[in-house]
C-alpha cells in the first residue's frame, strides 16, 4: 500500500479542538454543496418549467407573414405541407404545426374579458395541455367538421363565473366591419399555473379562426415549430429560414419569430439567475475552503512531533504534505456525501410535495420549480472536490518549515 495514503487513513487527532474542528468542517462542506445543489435546481427548474409553458402556447419558433407586429394578428400566409415536411426534417426539430390567431372579447352578464383565440387542428401537440386540464375535456378538432368547443383557462372561468358545458358568447373586431359574434360551448378549464399566459389563451378547432377571419381553408396565421434542444434555438432558426426561402413567394413575404424574441423580458430574467448560480456557488465554496484551511492547519499543529520522527526517518517534505492532502479529501468526501443527500433529499421533496409556494404574478409560477440533473450534480461535485482538495496545498506547505530536532522536543 501506498505509504502516505496507509499513515492517512490511520492519522486520528489526540485533541479534542482537532475533532471539533473535523466536524465543522464536514458540517460545512456539507451545508454548503447542499446549497449549491439546491441553488442550481431552482436555477433550472425556473429554466425549463417556464420556457416549456410559454412553448405550449407559442412554440419555440412560428413561420408567419412578415406584417406580424407587437399584436396577435398578422396577414394570413398559405398552408404548405412541402414547408411543412422539409422544417419537420432539420435537425433538432420536434414537430411543425399550423396554427391560427383571433382577437375577441368573451361577453357574460357579469363581465367581459379579452382574451386570444389559439386555433388548432387535429395534428397539433396538446400533450401538456391535457396534463394542466382540470375540470372537462379537451376541445374537439377535425379538419372536416367544425366543431364549437371552447377550452378556456380556469382564471378566466372563474372571473367570467363559467364552468364545463356553459354556453358563451364572443365579440370580435374585424377592422371597419361591425363587430362579429359568435357562440361557443366551454368544455374543458386548464390551468398552467402561469397566470400571464393562462389570462390570454383560449383553444378552438382552427376552422373556426378561418370562419371569422373570412380566410379559405388553404390559409393559417402561421407554423409553430418544437425543437429539441433550446440552447440551440439560434442554430435551428437559421436553418428554419433557409428552409423556408423556396417556399416565400412575398404574397405576403415570409419570416420566423423565437420565442426568445417575443418574450424578451422573461428570457433576460430567467439568464440574470445565471449569475445569481455563481455567485452562490462562488460564495459557498469560499465558506467550505476557510473552515477547511482551518481545521488542517489545526490538525497540522497537533500533528508536529510526529513530522519531526517522520522527517528524522526520511521522509520527505512532499510525501508529508501529500498525506495531510489526503487526509483533507478524506473530510471533503465526507461532507459532499452528506451534502449530496441533503440537497437532493431537498430537492426531491419539493418536486413531490411543493411546500415551498411562489406569489405567480411575480414569479409566473405558483411554486419553487426543481430539475435535478446527473451531470451538473456530479460536475458540483467534483469541482468542489478538486477546488477543495487542490487549494490544501497551501497550507501544507508549513511542513517544509518543521526541523526534526526542534520538532523530536515538540510536546
Amino acid at each position: 500500500m501506498n505509504t502516505e495514503l496507509f499513515i492517512a487513513r490511520r492519522l486520528r487527532g489526540s485533541g479534542e479542538s482537532k475533532g471539533v474542528m473535523v466536524r465543522i468542517a464536514v458540517a460545512t462542506t456539507a451545508v454548503s454543496l447542499a446549497v449549491m445543489i439546491v441553488a442550481v435546481a431552482v436555477i433550472m427548474g425556473f429554466r425549463t418549467e417556464i420556457t416549456d409553458k410559454i412553448t405550449a402556447f407559442t412554440g419555440h419558433l412560428k413561420v408567419q407573414a412578415l406584417d406580424y407586429g407587437s399584436g396577435t394578428e398578422s396577414e394570413p400566409i398559405a398552408l404548405s405541407a412541402e414547408m411543412a415536411a422539409d422544417i419537420a426534417r432539420l435537425p433538432g426539430v420536434r414537430s411543425v404545426a399550423p396554427y391560427a390567431l383571433k382577437m375577441g372579447l368573451v361577453k357574460t352578464d357579469e363581465a367581459t374579458q379579452g382574451v386570444v383565440l389559439k386555433g388548432v387542428d387535429a395534428g397539433y401537440d396538446l400533450s401538456l395541455f391535457e396534463g394542466w386540464l382540470v375540470d372537462g375535456a379537451m376541445p374537439r378538432l377535425a379538419d372536416s367538421v367544425r366543431h364549437k368547443d371552447i377550452l378556456l383557462s380556469e382564471s378566466v372561468g372563474r372571473m367570467l363565473r363559467l364552468g364545463v358545458g356553459d354556453r358563451v358568447e364572443m365579440l370580435f373586431m374585424d377592422g371597419d366591419r361591425p363587430p362579429r359574434r359568435d357562440r361557443f360551448s366551454v368544455c374543458g378549464l386548464y390551468s398552467s399555473g402561469f397566470g400571464e399566459m393562462d389570462d390570454r389563451f383560449a383553444l378552438v378547432d382552427a376552422a373556426n379562426i378561418r370562419r371569422l377571419a373570412r380566410w379559405d381553408a388553404g390559409q393559417t396565421t402561421g407554423y409553430e415549430i418544437v425543437i429539441d434542444d433550446v440552447e440551440r434555438l439560434g442554430e435551428v432558426e437559421e436553418a428554419v429560414v433557409e428552409a423556408i426561402l423556396p417556399y416565400d413567394t412575398g404574397e405576403p413575404p415570409l419570416m420566423v419569430r423565437t420565442v426568445t424574441g417575443d418574450f424578451p423580458q422573461v428570457f433576460d430574467w430567467l439568464a440574470t439567475h445565471d449569475v445569481n448560480a455563481a455567485v452562490i456557488i462562488a460564495i459557498m465554496i469560499v465558506v467550505a475552503l476557510v473552515s477547511m484551511i482551518s481545521a488542517l492547519l489545526i490538525i497540522l499543529l497537533e500533528r508536529i512531533r510526529m513530522i519531526g520522527v517522520l522527517k528524522t526517518l526520511g521522509m520527505t517534505d512532499g510525501s508529508l504534505r501529500r498525506i495531510f492532502v489526503m487526509r483533507a479529501a478524506r473530510i471533503v468526501m465526507w461532507g459532499l456525501l452528506l451534502g449530496n443527500v441533503a440537497g437532493i433529499g431537498l430537492g426531491l421533496a419539493q418536486r413531490a410535495w411543493g411546500f415551498l409556494a411562489l406569489d405567480q404574478a411575480g414569479y409566473f409560477i405558483s411554486q419553487v420549480p426543481i430539475e435535478l440533473g446527473v451531470w451538473w450534480i456530479v460536475a458540483l461535485n467534483v469541482g468542489t472536490l478538486a477546488v477543495l482538495v487542490g487549494l490544501m496545498v497551501f497550507p501544507t506547505s508549513i511542513v517544509s518549515r518543521i526541523t526534526p530536532e526542534k520538532t523530536v522536543r515538540y510536546q
